[in-house]
This record gives structure tokens, sequence and C-alpha cells, in this order.
């Protein structure tokens, strides 16, 4: 068994870690992959948007089941081209990742689906988004979402009128976020804690993978913008088995049955964003993807192979209830380089990964590239820094401790993730 991991990101990093103690020396290859991969398994130079590549390398290496780990190749249609081929594949075709590349797609779904979620509204011209917002429609604070794909950075929440027309401004007529932000959602505001909800699909029925919670601010007491997550922790206290039923009886089990029901399958993992509100699970978002850094928290907890729980999904044979789950918990601290998110500093040699792992913590790269015989830092997340322990405070000191060990110019990162969890089981 050949497996062929798509992406170079610490999420990358997390399913090869698995993969390489599940199969044979040299069976696990990651493209791009990093230098943290380049440890533990075979990378190949080729981008995670370049369809063409990635096909060529799965016939040259004869690969027996590719797996996607960013949203990009799966909006591009890698699962249309390598299904095309016969080549099994998990993930979504490109209509069906129209869950997360499509804002205003997701949300008229699940209006259709009656699947509970913000009310909205969607706007394609600056002037009647912004004729909108001065109606105060939906009232203070609003959410504003670029339409499309924007990296973690499309969603503005706004406390102000001032706020949301600059946000109006910046995705309509400034074009920030590129294309993405061409159409534009604005929803009302949902109140209670956030948590993320995972499940794997084979098109048909759905597996719960875990839950976890992550903070999405660059600064301690979730201050200061938004990023692509500056740490998580695995399991949420906060879901219990009733409320994980419910989720998937009100939320989970209509999606899938929907997608199918419209034409469009829903193959792989689904990443459920939810705000537990007084009046119950409300999705906020759809990613048709594991999560970054939810994946390098969530994953380590599945307490059984996971290959083959992969294979059968991406086969359409998934008929299992449950997955074995170890009952520890893990918190994972991302360490970013200076400026992030707006921009980041590249080239700044990493010291110390390898005392943190010393410690217990376990080190995920992202944003890094080999430079001569050092590691540098390539991006704005550069590091998950993972702890594990019987309880959220040993996850949090063993996580903490490894930080402490690392360091490259610009370093920052919050000081407070899984504080929450300790909050939330007193």
């Amino acid at each position: 068994m050949k497996v062929l991991v798509v992406g170079g990101g610490a999420r990358e990093h997390a399913l090869v870690a698995r993969f390489s103690h599940e199969l044979a020396e040299g069976a696990v290859l990651c493209a791009p992959g990093n230098p943290g991969i380049a440890r533990i398994a075979r990378t190949a130079d080729v981008e995670a948007s370049d369809l063409e590549g990635l096909l060529n390398l799965a016939r040259r290496e004869s690969i027996d089941l590719t797996i996607v780990g960013p949203e990009l190749p799966l909006s591009l249609g890698i699962v249309d081209a390598f299904k095309k081929e016969g080549r099994l594949i998990l993930g979504p075709t490109a209509a069906a990742a129209r869950l997360e590349s499509s804002k205003a797609f997701a949300k008229a779904f699940m209006a259709r689906h009656r699947v509970p979620t913000a009310r909205f509204e969607v706007f394609n011209s600056a002037e009647a988004a912004l004729a909108f917002v001065r109606e105060r429609a939906f009232g203070w604070p609003l959410v504003l979402k670029a339409d499309g794909l924007a990296a973690g950075k499309g969603v503005v929440i706004a406390a102000t009128l001032e706020e949301a027309e600059r946000a109006v401004t910046a995705a309509m007529s400034e074009h920030r976020f590129g294309s993405a932000g061409d159409c534009l959602v604005i929803e009302e505001c949902l109140s209670g804690p956030e948590v993320s909800f995972f499940v794997l699909s084979d098109g048909t029925r759905a597996l719960p993978l875990g839950t976890a919670q992550d903070h999405k601010r660059i600064f301690d007491n979730d201050r200061g913008p938004n990023t692509g997550g500056m740490g998580a922790f695995a399991p949420s206290p906060l879901v219990d088995q009733a409320l994980s039923d419910r989720i998937m009886r009100e939320i989970v089990d209509p999606v899938i049955a929907g997608m199918a029901a419209e034409g469009t399958p829903f193959h792989g993992f689904l990443y459920v964003g939810l705000m537990l509100t007084d009046n119950g699970p409300k999705v906020i978002e759809f990613n048709v993807r594991f999560g970054d850094p939810e994946a390098q928290v969530v994953l380590p907890l599945v307490d059984e192979p996971l290959l083959p729980i992969f294979l059968d999904a991406a086969r359409g044979t998934l008929r299992r209830e449950r997955i074995r789950v170890s009952s520890d918990t893990l918190v994972g601290v991302v360490l970013a380089s200076r400026g992030y998110p707006e921009s980041s500093e590249s080239g700044q040699p990493i010291a110390g990964m390898d005392a943190a792992e010393r410690l217990g913590a376990r080190v995920m790269h992202a944003g890094t590239k080999r430079q001569g015989d050092q590691v540098v830092t390539a991006g704005g997340r550069v590091l998950t820094v993972i702890g594990r322990g019987p309880t959220y405070a040993a996850a949090i000191a063993q996580a903490y401790s490894g930080v402490e060990c690392i360091s490259f110019s610009g370093m920052q990162y919050r000081r407070d993730i899984g504080k929450s969890a300790l909050a939330a089981i007193k």
C-alpha cells in the first residue's frame, strides 16, 4: 500500500506522522511536503495546486490512495481529475467543495435543507452591501464574509457601522481578497462558545472523528485580527455524547443527505464550525478538509489505525458507527512569524526544535524550508508545538515547555491556548 498526502503544512505533517507508523518505510509520499515531513517520509517537489503534476506523480509512484490536505486543490477539482482516471482519492469533488469555496453556496444550501445557521444576506455589489449595513437590519455586531477562499482571513466581525463600511470597501472595492471578495455574505452575529466538529463521510453516511476548539485571533484573550488559527485543543469539554448525537442528527446527517440528493455526494473530511447558542448548535462555516491547527490535536487522539478507515471512506464502504478515541487531551500552540497575519517574514533560522521534542512535545512544521544545513521560516504560521497529557493542564504545560525551547527572530505566539478548556471544566 502506497499513500500520497497532498499539501505541505502542519496538518499534512500530522497526517504523514500517523501513516508513517502504519505503513512500511518509503510507502508514504507527500507533495510538496516540508522539512519536518521529509524527516519521516519521502517528499516530492510538486505544488498542491499542480493537478497535472500530482496526477503524474500518482501514476509514476503507483499510488493506491491519495489524501488531500488543503482546500485549494479540492476547489480546483483534484478529486474530479483523479476519479476520471479511476484513482482512489479521499476528498470532495469541486462541486461538493463549494461548501467551503463559496460561503454564499453554503448558506443557501443550509437554508434549503433547514440546517441551523445565522440569518444572512448575499451581495454582489459594494453599493448594495453598504446600503444593507446602514439599515442595521441584523443589529450589531455584524459578520461579513468574503464568499470565496481567503486563507482564513476573509471574515470580519464589525462592531460599528464604520467597521462594517471599511470591511465592505476592503473586500469589494479594494479587492483585498482578490476575486474571493467579489461576493459578500453578511450575517447576524451569533453568541456562544465556538466548537469545531469533525466527521468523515463516504458519500452517504458520516462518522464522527472528534472535536476541538481553536483560537483564531492573533493576540491573547481573543484580541486582534483573525488568523488561520493560532492554536487549538482537543477534545472540546463542551461536547458530550448527547450534544454530539444532536449535532449529527440536526446538522451533519442533513448535510450529507442533502448533498447526495442534489447530485454532489460528499466524500472526505467535513469540518463543521459551530456556535453553541442558547437555541442549540448553529453552523458558522464548513471546511471540506481537516482544519489546521485542529488536525494536529485531533488526529493523534484516534486510538486505532487511520488508514483502514480512510480507505473505507474513499471506497464508499464506511459502515462502522464509532472509532476508538484516547482519553488524553492535546494542546497545540502555533508559532508565527513577525507581521503575521498581515504579512510574514521568511528566512529566519529556527533553533530548539529537537530540544522541544526531547521534553515530550511534538513539533509539526508548516511555514518552514531548508536553507543549507538550517531550517528557516518560510511563511506566516511556522510551527505547531503540541503537548499531550491526561488533563488539559498537563497538555498545556508540555506544549509551552516545548515552545520555550524554540526561537527564531520575530517569533510570536499566544500564551493562553487551552485556558478556556480549564475554565470550562471548573
